[in-house]
């Protein structure tokens, strides 16, 4: 922070936060962290308020050595009550509003806690949890000498320098933060933070990239299709980072001609490995479905295929469940019990532990892989197998379709039908028949979903952008009720 003291760190509600500044928020919040009893492990649980006094409270418990827990401030309090137990952390803070912190102590069941492990502070600062979109959170403890790897990794593939001005539109809480918020904070770069509230607005985020002079834009498709939105362009983007879903081939072209300075990039990685997976896309030699890529040097990667004798390694090409261990993995859930099935030694022989993805993968004779869908997205219709993943990137590739979900509905003949909930395109006369028709010269007859509805408006969203398919599935149950 001394080195370029009147630079810009951070961007935020119009308001410019010099490093300088940042520094003393940080100290300002020191200041209220002093003497407070973080417990026999030091640990604070500080939800994501997306500010920079969240930014600078942060910073002060890191450089006290305090592991912090930073859920989601949307999270349910008896949820949060939960989770601070469970990481330990009797104290949770709260950033106030122009610089400080407002301490508070949580009367959880002790019990919450058994069978929970939070490493020390010389191994990790930073707790984030999993999206929940399949079960409760999971508590994932980022180790610090992960995160320094990732840095390094990060700031040489994307160039990242203090001219490096990025778009932080994901959540504090969510994994991507660590690279559009800390590792260019550590590169000396500025964080032009998004309002979470104003995060689904086109014309917001327009504006905010255009006036900020935005390199850096990472995010799921939804983001790329908001900036893209009325034909938007962006000069100054010199880096665009896709990652969580895929994205439909409309939607990359779409974002090439809004960045037409940029280079382009697919990762693919989750909160438990962080980045696995790059590819480098070009433009002018397209390739769709979009590759997740190769791994990044010193990712290892295994495909499991289940056959009559059990999993076996695949060889070669051929479509199977992931298993990878990165540079920047973290080293197990904080719920011991949880570890045994996430995280396996290498099935190949020895003892390096890899993380079961539950993603499936097609690894083509080029060393590529292609995701498939996930195991949890994997159904029966009329007894046959079904990717649902496969079956919205189909329907996605329809000229008039903007985004799809498809979810698994119960049905008394079939046992599941599928039903695919899609946006159509402004002004076009896309109808559920014509879709289902398209989508019957693309697919066989059990993956063609038996029913669709057709909307105009964007389709629900997880905190992360993802589609929530749970609420989709949820919303057409209770309407069939």
């Amino acid at each position: 922070m001394q080195e370029r003291p009147d630079s810009t760190a951070l961007v935020s509600a119009g308001h410019r936060v010099t490093y300088a500044e940042l520094d003393r928020l940080t100290r300002r919040a020191d200041a209220d962290l002093d003497g407070a009893d973080f417990g026999p492990v030091r640990a604070l649980c500080v939800p994501a308020h997306k500010s920079p006094e969240t930014i600078a409270l942060l910073l002060a418990a890191w450089r006290r050595g305090i592991n912090t827990l930073v859920p989601s401030p949307g999270l349910g309090a008896a949820a949060q009550s939960t989770l601070i137990a469970q990481a330990h952390g009797p104290l949770s803070a709260v950033a106030v509003p122009g610089g400080g912190a407002t301490l508070s102590r949580e009367q959880a069941d002790p019990a919450l806690a058994e069978g929970f492990r939070v490493p020390d502070a010389a191994e990790s600062l930073l707790t984030l949890t999993t999206s929940g979109s399949t079960g409760v959170p999971k508590l994932v403890p980022i180790h610090t000498d992960s995160f320094d790897r990732f840095g390094a990794w990060a700031t040489d593939t994307f160039g990242l320098d203090a001219a490096t001005r990025s778009l932080s539109f994901a959540p504090l809480n969510f994994d991507l933060a660590l690279l559009d918020v800390w590792t260019v904070l550590l590169a000396g770069g500025t964080v032009v933070l998004a309002d979470a509230g104003a995060s689904g607005d086109s014309g917001y985020l327009r504006e905010l990239t255009q006036h900020n002079e935005v390199t850096l834009v990472q995010g799921v498709p939804l983001l790329h299709r908001l900036l893209a939105a009325d034909h938007a362009r962006y000069p100054t983007v010199r880096t665009v980072v896709f990652t969580g879903e895929a994205v439909s081939e409309q939607g990359l072209r779409d974002a090439f001609a809004s960045c037409p300075a940029a280079r382009f990039h697919n990762v693919f990685g989750c909160t438990e490995t962080n980045d696995s997976f790059v590819h480098d896309i070009d433009p002018d030699a397209l390739v769709h479905p979009l590759p997740i890529g190769t791994p990044i040097e010193g990712t290892e990667a295994v495909v499991l295929i289940e056959g009559a004798d059990g999993a076996r390694v695949l060889r070669g090409p051929g479509i199977g469940e992931l298993l990878v261990r990165t540079p920047f993995q973290t080293g197990g859930y904080l719920e011991q019990a949880r570890n045994a099935h996430a995280f396996l030694p290498d099935p190949r022989g020895g003892d390096a532990l890899f993380y079961r993805t539950g993603d499936l993968v097609h690894r083509d004779a080029d060393g590529r892989y292609f995701l498939q869908g996930r195991t949890d997205f994997q159904v029966k219709v009329r007894g046959v197998r079904t990717n649902t993943l496969e079956v919205e990137t189909v329907l996605e590739a329809h000229p008039d379709v903007v985004e799809a979900a498809v979810v698994a509905l119960p049905c008394p003949e079939a046992g599941t039908r599928l039903h695919a909930e899609v946006v159509r395109r402004d002004g076009v006369s896309l109808s559920s028949l014509g879709l289902r028709a398209y989508a019957a010269k693309h697919l066989p007859r059990h993956a063609v979903p038996s029913s669709v509805g057709l909307t105009g408006t964007p389709l629900p969203k997880t905190p992360t952008g993802k589609p929530d398919r749970n609420s989709i599935k949820n919303a057409r149950l209770n309407g069939i009720a």
